[in-house]
């Protein structure tokens, strides 16, 4: 879809910026870092310049490929040619099962945590906000309580730089006694504030959470027509000169940190509505450019699909079922985004369940047909015979669970059977899956004496605020 010849494009604009105007690091011992590893000052307070040597040398300290672990053992590595894993997003608001929006309170991240534990094609968990805990203490407060309900990968949110110490804290914990970047079972990130800005808040969570390889995502989010140029183009390159400037810090700070290249979570504006616009085709095209100019770089890529619509209904299904194959045949390594709607400031649930009878369906799309001599079946077409039939043999019995994408909630029966059984809408089917799920008897996910030092973490941490 994007000529190599354009992404090299790209990427040599994104390579002048840096070196012309340079970035504005606003954190006075990045700049000391900066400055002495080789980048020289700009013109204004706390701009620094980049140069292309630099941008090289650093690059080359990134790991290509990333590992990321769950609470459950297991261990996967992303990078250039791994198959998407799909995670939830991160929000405001929570859309009850009925439709109704509110806030989200702690109790609800723990019921989505819950939720995305049952889920089989969701591998990783987001933070959120939480209307209940005091602001500076909803990062390493969610981190615990996605802990206690999930055992898949968490992806905390970062709220302050002391909140960026207590999740290490916390993590070293959650890794069991292995050293954490052995088993990384947490990932931070945090987003620059374009255009050509990382502001102190965000140099001082990756400067407070080194020292333990935590894989990070460094993200790009220019607005095109807003904090980019119009041309998605031109805000691709703006994203991706703040990411490179990130991954640069990062590098710098501690050689060998894993770095996540996100332009992903690029949009455009809306011009008749001021809204910026999460799930249209330009939001999958910046997506795919942001993994070739990753793959450009020899980093992982992530990117957030979503959806505009405040309900899971059509609209919702249609954005992200878009969104999900684009960004997949794309190449991205990490999609955000299960679950999401309004234009990324909820989380829904049945939307979620709903998403997550997509990604099964994505990600059996790029399994492909492969056509090797058990697959030809020429021997069993042989022994079937002409006018032969295929249901009762063993070839059959033993392929077609894993060459066929069984659906837990898509209807698959005549139109009697579907009548009978109510004639559910899939929002329907998918609300009561999701009422099954919530309701089921909880159990503790973790020992006793982890979720005590979790505790014990927290209230230390909450204690300084």
């Amino acid at each position: 879809m994007f000529p190599p010849a354009d992404i090299a494009r790209i990427h040599d604009t994104a390579l002048n910026l840096l070196a012309d105007p340079g970035v504005r690091l606003e954190h006075g011992e990045i700049i000391r870092l900066m400055l002495a590893a080789g980048a020289t000052p700009g013109h204004g307070a706390n701009v620094v310049r980049i140069s292309r040597e630099m941008i090289a040398e650093r690059l080359a300290t990134a790991p290509p490929r990333v590992r990321l672990a769950s609470l459950d053992g297991g261990v996967v590595e992303i990078g250039a040619g791994t198959a998407p894993l799909f995670w939830t997003g991160a929000a405001l608001n929570w859309i009850e099962p009925g439709g109704r929006c509110r806030e989200i309170a702690s109790a609800d991240l723990a019921a989505w945590a819950r939720l995305i534990d049952a889920l089989g094609s969701v591998h990783g968990v987001v933070g959120t906000a939480m209307s209940d805990v005091p602001p500076r203490g909803r990062d390493f407060v969610g981190l615990r309580v996605m802990a206690e309900n999930c055992r898949k990968h968490l992806r905390a949110l970062s709220f302050t730089a002391e909140g960026a110490e207590a999740m290490r804290e916390m993590a070293r914990v959650l890794a069991g006694g292995a050293a954490l970047r052995d088993r990384p079972v947490l990932s931070m990130g945090f987003t620059a504030h374009g255009p050509l800005r990382w502001t102190n808040l965000a140099l001082d969570i990756y400067l407070r959470s080194a020292g333990d390889r935590i894989p990070v995502t460094v993200n790009g989010e220019p607005v095109a027509g807003a904090s980019g140029p119009i041309t998605l183009a031109g805000s691709a390159a703006v994203g991706h000169a703040e990411i490179l400037a990130g991954i640069v810090v990062n590098q710098v700070i501690e050689p060998g940190r894993p770095c996540i290249h996100n332009l992903g979570f690029a949009h455009i504006l809306d011009m008749r509505t001021a809204s910026a616009v999460t799930a249209g085709p330009e939001t999958c095209l910046l997506a795919g450019l942001g993994a070739a100019l990753a793959r450009h770089c020899n980093l992982p890529s992530l990117s957030w699909i979503g959806s505009d619509a405040m309900v899971p209904d059509e609209q919702a299904s249609a954005e992200t079922m878009m969104g999900a194959i684009a960004h997949a045949q794309a190449g991205v390594n990490v999609v955000w985004g299960v679950g999401s709607l309004e234009s990324e400031k909820s989380i829904s649930p049945v939307k979620a369940v709903m998403d997550d009878e997509i990604v099964g369906m994505v990600r059996r799309l790029l399994r492909g047909a492969p056509a090797g001599e058990e697959e030809l079946a020429e021997q069993v077409v042989r022994e079937a015979g002409i006018a032969g039939e295929f249901l009762g043999s063993d070839h059959t019995m033993a392929r077609f669970r894993s060459e066929f994408y069984e659906p837990r909630l898509l209807c698959r029966v005549r139109r009697d059977a579907w009548e009978q059984a109510g004639g559910r809408t899939l929002s329907a089917v998918a609300r009561e899956r999701t009422e099954a799920i919530l309701s089921a008897e909880r159990r503790p996910l973790l020992e006793a004496a982890v979720s005590a030092e979790l505790a014990r973490i927290e209230k230390h941490y909450l204690s300084r605020l």
